[in-house]
């Protein structure tokens, strides 16, 4: 069956491409999702932790309540257990040992000393508050720019002799360009430290199966076969004697896509009580002493000529990637990224970028929804903004004039990235036309009522995903994707079961997948049941990352249903008496259009499973049971884009900005469901909207985490994410199954770009450019104060 074939099939019985509403919602909006929290086992014990109050300092002691010394755990009780490791394959990495609980020192605040196990949480917490822990304070680096320079304050790990996990450097010969440049923009640029905030924070169950000899852990989990990688590697057990399940999950990110010090003392603790053993992570934890994102550092330059035409850029790149090297991603990947990444989707003739993946007196960084991609976008976007008014132009004239063409496609840029395909300049004009920008422009001149300044600002970028091996493998991170795994059966009653390792916490892959079998076997979707996300049942996967699954699981899906497919026609050819060659599938069964005689495919399982003296000799012995392997045809990632365009008014004594309007168009290759597309996107937006303007973890300068509750970290609500108007379009990828692109990540990689754009281009004529965000009201009003008191010098 070749793609229009399929995709022809799938439209008739709601498959491919089809706005099929989320079989999964129906038990969560009914109450009726399972995750760790709703989980209790008989015997089951609470667990709390002992944290450090202190950013960084060396641990004297550290003393149990007298009477309850076999309830408290340390990491000297926690024998044979090693540290958590995430070395960078990339040359000059300087790997951290961050052990479950502290040993030595502690380098972060809210970093676990001591756990804490009793029949409840409250009582598991009133152990916690006994503990006595003495703690000699050092000096905290939190700064990154000062971490990294000669004479820190202070080293994190002072085997290193310096705060530098890794430099890095695409070297690019900018000489010829800086003299021709006729427009040179340098700025300095900032996006600050953000905390993840899911609904359901982090949370662990463990048991010990004395009969298997085995390991249970229950996670809120992205990546379950991963966690059971490190757990082994920590605890010492083969992975044949841990089975990590992942219940329902509410919100990843990123936020759960690692190995957690947690999981490994919650692994021992279960298997040395022989009883299962729960941690819920709160929310105070969880702003305080969990992974954090975000915080980027740009001193970039921009070399143009007059006519607004890019001729190179040169940048030194700084990532805070906090006190040790998260597994499995390690300390280095947002800043690889960069190095790569940054030239966006637009053509240059050089490029230079140096990067640093520094470590301060901070949680672990992560990388959050969008990566890197948020923060080179709103780096690269702003600056190209910062060109078009040097150069006298319309923002978005400067950036039709430098994105690649759709007649290049597929286009290889200068870091080597190789766009599959697209029209880029059509979604920037798509987005402009959706806003009305003539209606704004007008607005903008006429001026408002209430004194607030309306500016205009948009942004476009390109998202690789669905990352091969190559890729991984150049970024030297130690998690390298190969083959995306799916086992595909038809149960005896003729339902289709799908298996696969990555796992589905808000993404709707129940429903998308169900719709490639839908478009692949001719199935209605309510007749396939989805398996994941447990290391027993599903084929081993790197996981749920990276905008991956409707590419990797997608493909993977489609191509074990393509051979599934083969073996229900040979059987039914049987049945019927007719050559394979001449049946189709639709309606849940096989059809022979020439006699309109049809059989369901609980008659072909039936036989298969229930009446094998119906079948010949050469029917595939392996029956209606397939288990198949998937990569793209190339395997550099998908590259879907965006452009998004939006409206503000600037309240210039308040400092506060309102979102008036924001378009969007993107383009993710083929649609398998836009109904959940627009979710992905609609969701990602409201993220970036928080990254953009509300969102910040700030520290002080001993590194003490300063937004310890959400009245501190604000989190974008419904009053202050617009209804945004979302068009589509659908350019195929050459290399996928359906010629379908990953997207999951992309809305929340525009928005602080577009939204800081408007801001400046309502302040400009104020003589003001914002340069860090979240663009905040004292942000906002502090570069007001400077520009007038600059004004009056």
């Amino acid at each position: 069956m070749n793609q229009s074939e399929q995709l022809h099939l799938g439209a008739a019985r709601h498959g491919v491409g089809a706005s099929l509403r989320r079989k999964e919602d129906a038990r969560f909006l009914t109450g009726r999702g399972q995750f760790v929290g709703d989980i209790r086992l008989h015997g089951m014990l609470e667990v709390a932790f002992v944290r450090s109050p202190v950013a960084h300092g060396r641990i004297l002691s550290i003393s149990k309540p007298e009477g309850h010394e076999d309830s408290v755990f340390t990491m000297d009780d926690l024998h044979g257990v090693r540290p958590i490791r995430a070395v960078s394959g990339l040359k000059g990495f300087k790997p951290s040992d961050q052990w479950p609980l502290a040993r030595g020192k502690v380098r972060q605040v809210g970093e676990a000393i001591a756990l804490c196990v009793a029949p409840t949480r409250a009582q598991a917490e009133d152990l916690a508050a006994q503990v006595l822990v003495e703690i000699e304070d050092l000096p905290s680096v939190v700064d990154m720019l000062q971490a990294r320079g000669a004479t820190p304050p202070a080293l994190v790990h002072e085997e290193w002799g310096d705060n530098v996990f890794l430099h890095t450097h695409v070297q690019g010969a900018l000489d010829e360009v800086r003299l021709r440049a006729e427009i040179v923009v340098r700025r300095q640029l900032r996006t600050a430290r953000q905390s993840m905030a899911p609904l359901e924070g982090r949370a662990v169950l463990c048991q010990w199966d004395p009969r298997l000899e085995q390991l249970v852990m229950h996670s809120a989990a992205q990546m379950p076969h991963i966690n059971r990688a490190g757990l082994s590697e920590c605890l010492g057990i083969d992975q044949g004697h841990i089975r990590v399940i992942a219940p329902d999950v509410g919100g990843g990110f990123g936020y759960k896509g690692i190995l957690l010090p947690e999981e490994v003392c919650l692994g021992w603790l279960a298997r040395h009580l022989q009883r299962p053993v729960r941690w819920l992570e709160d929310r105070r934890e969880q702003l305080t002493a969990g992974t954090n994102c975000r915080e980027h550092h740009y001193d970039i330059t921009l070399y143009a000529r007059k006519d607004g035409k890019l001729l190179g850029i040169e940048c030194d790149a700084s990532v805070d990637s906090g006190a040790y090297s998260s597994y499995p991603f390690s300390a280095c990947l947002e800043a690889a990224q960069i190095g790569s990444i940054l030239p966006g989707p637009y053509r240059m003739e050089a490029y230079d970028c140096r990067t640093w993946s520094v470590a301060t007196n901070k949680p672990p960084i992560l990388p959050y929804r969008g990566v890197a991609r948020t923060g080179v976008c709103f780096a690269l976007e702003v600056m190209m903004d910062a060109v078009a008014r040097q150069a006298g132009l319309e923002p978005h004239e400067v950036r039709l004039a430098n994105l690649v063409q759709p007649h290049e496609m597929p286009y290889d840029n200068i870091t080597g990235k190789h766009f599959d395909s697209g029209d880029y300049p059509q979604a920037l004009r798509r987005a402009l036309q959706a806003l009305d920008l003539p209606k704004w422009r007008a607005r903008q001149k006429q001026g408002e009522s209430d004194g607030r300044r309306i500016g205009i600002g948009h942004a476009i970028y390109c998202e690789q995903a669905a990352h091969g091996t190559s890729v991984y493998h150049g970024w030297g991170i130690p998690m390298v994707p190969g083959h995306e795994a799916c086992n595909a059966r038809l149960t005896p009653d003729g339902i289709l079961e799908l298996r696969i390792g990555a796992h589905s916490h808000g993404q709707g892959m129940e429903t998308t997948l169900a719709q490639v079998a839908c478009s692949m076997l001719g199935i209605d979707e309510g007749d396939v049941r989805l398996v994941h996300g447990d290391t027993a049942l599903s084929p081993y996967s790197t996981g749920t990352w990276g905008s991956r699954c409707a590419v990797m699981s997608g493909g993977a899906v489609a191509t074990a249903c393509k051979e599934l497919r083969e073996r229900v026609l040979a059987i039914a050819s049987v049945l019927l008496e007719v050559p394979a060659a001449a049946l189709k599938l639709a309606d849940g069964g096989v059809v022979d259009p020439a006699s309109d005689r049809r059989i369901s495919l609980f008659d072909v399982a039936h036989a298969w499973y229930r009446q094998p003296q119906r079948l010949p000799q050469g029917i595939h012995p392996a029956g209606l049971e397939v288990s198949a392997g998937y990569k793209p045809a190339r395997d550099t990632g998908t590259f879907s884009y965006a452009a998004h365009a939006c409206a503000v008014a600037v309240d210039t004594q308040l400092g506060t900005v309102e979102i008036l309007d924001y378009a969007i168009c993107e383009d993710g290759g083929v649609l398998l469901n836009p109904m959940v597309v627009d979710g992905q996107i609609l969701g990602g937006l409201a993220q970036g909207i928080g990254t953009a303007l509300y969102e910040e973890m700030p520290y002080d300068g001993e590194g003490q985490p300063l937004a310890s509750t959400l009245a501190d970290y604000i989190l974008p609500g419904a009053t202050e994410v617009p209804s945004a108007r979302l068009e589509h379009m659908e350019t195929p990828s050459p290399y996928t199954e359906f010629g379908q692109k990953g997207i999951g990540e992309g809305g929340a990689i525009a928005p602080p770009a577009a939204i800081v754009n408007a801001i400046n281009d309502a302040l400009a004529p104020l003589g003001v450019e914002i340069l860090e965000c979240p663009a905040s009201p004292r942000r906002i009003l502090a570069a007001l104060h400077a520009a007038r008191h600059k004004g009056t010098e």
